[in-house]
């Protein structure tokens, strides 16, 4: 029997994406995968039934019969939803020795690892995924920070009272708005390449100079304020830096605000609160009808005067601080996660069963439930991560 694949509807209210559309079910039915799908899991990124049906996938109606057939159970955002209720319901019916893969959040959920390791299934946090070269095709965070970072532009022009490009007209020459980027991740930089393409005169800072380059083949000018440093960590993430640092930082940074239209925060250390970069005080010194977006609002926010998943006007200055931006676009971040989670799924499995190489990185980095649930063929020398 072939290893079956399954896709729950994702439950959380404000979640529009699912783990595969129906060319990527396509795809694994043709090497030889087993792929079932709950009813309506793909409405939402407007992918039928039919659609699911007729590129090889079962779809199932009882999600409780869905999850009880699983060798591998693919999510965006994990079992369940927000409350514990549902997510223990649906992990009471994942079988012993099953996978889980998804955005499984194992730092604020460290009781939900446990629970997952303590029902002996396999957890997979792909958020944890190493920024090495192999892995770049599997790598999800960075392909939804490229939907985060263009829908936050759009999101600032739509709330901004001034209009993004430079305009001549009879009646006068308007400006162009004028936008800071904080972070030139991935999400930085398609967001400066998004308000250029938009016509704003867009400046960006990064604790790491070496972006340098990367911003300015963007059109955008690099703030430099001195005393910036490598801020990645083998992996290629961000690092947390002093308060020493982030004090001057945030200082330097409410004097670049005063003269800026739109700000938009993209600041993040993996596992950690978003570092504070913009004050209520350097709030207060912008011009009337600034923007700013904070991305990293699911983390605690950019900005001092944020309120994850509200839209607030403190000192005349609009502050959005959106959460599950990348499903505002459903369509493109749905495909995007198919490709990446798919990849995984080859990485770690074949049609006859599950693959795992406790001493490849991708595996050691993303199993966050403890290596002695690996199948008994694999070496057990994982170490343990978080709820372990």
């Amino acid at each position: 029997m072939s290893l079956r694949i399954v896709v729950p509807r994702e439950l959380r209210p404000s979640e529009a994406r699912v783990a595969l559309v129906p060319d990527a079910v396509a795809q694994l039915v043709d090497e030889g995968f087993s792929v079932a799908v709950e009813c309506g899991a793909g409405v939402r990124s407007f992918a039928d039934d039919d659609a699911y049906r007729a590129n090889g996938a079962n779809v199932i109606d009882e999600r409780a019969a869905l999850l009880r057939d699983a060798d591998v159970v693919l999510t965006v955002r994990g079992l369940g939803a927000s409350d514990d209720e549902s997510f223990m319901g649906d992990v009471a019916c994942v079988r012993l020795g099953a996978a889980v893969v998804g955005l499984l959040d194992p730092y604020d959920h460290e009781d939900r690892v446990q629970s997952m390791a303590d029902h002996g299934v396999l957890a997979f946090a792909l958020e944890r995924m190493p920024r090495i070269t192999r892995a770049q095709s599997m790598d999800v965070l960075s392909s939804m920070s490229t939907i985060t970072g263009y829908q936050a532009v759009l999101l600032a022009a739509r709330s901004s009272p001034r209009m993004f490009p430079l305009m001549m007209t009879a009646a006068g020459t308007l400006a162009a708005a004028r936008v800071l980027v904080l972070g030139a991740g991935v999400a930085g930089l398609q967001a400066i390449a998004t308000a250029r393409r938009l016509g704003a005169v867009v400046q960006a800072y990064d604790v790491r100079p070496v972006v340098r380059e990367q911003v300015e083949s963007l059109g955008a000018t690099f703030v430099s304020f001195g005393g910036e440093h490598s801020g990645d960590t083998a992996g290629g993430y961000a690092i947390e830096q002093s308060e020493v640092f982030y004090a001057r930082e945030r200082e330097m940074l409410a004097d670049a605000l005063c003269d800026v239209d739109v700000a938009i925060t993209t600041a993040l250390v993996l596992g950690r609160r978003a570092p504070t970069l913009i004050t209520a005080a350097a709030v207060a010194g912008m011009r009337p009808g600034s923007v700013i977006v904070d991305l990293a609002a699911e983390r605690g926010g950019n900005c001092e005067l944020s309120e994850p998943g509200e839209t607030v006007v403190r000192h005349g200055v609009s502050i959005a601080a959106p959460l599950d931006l990348a499903s505002s676009a459903p369509v493109h971040a749905s495909q995007m996660y198919a490709r990446n989670v798919s990849t995984f799924l080859r990485h770690i499995a074949s049609p006859d069963g599950l693959t795992l190489d406790a001493d490849d990185e991708i595996v050691r980095e993303t199993l966050v439930t403890p290596a002695a649930l690996l199948p008994e063929e694999s070496p057990a020398d994982v170490a343990p991560v978080a709820g372990a």
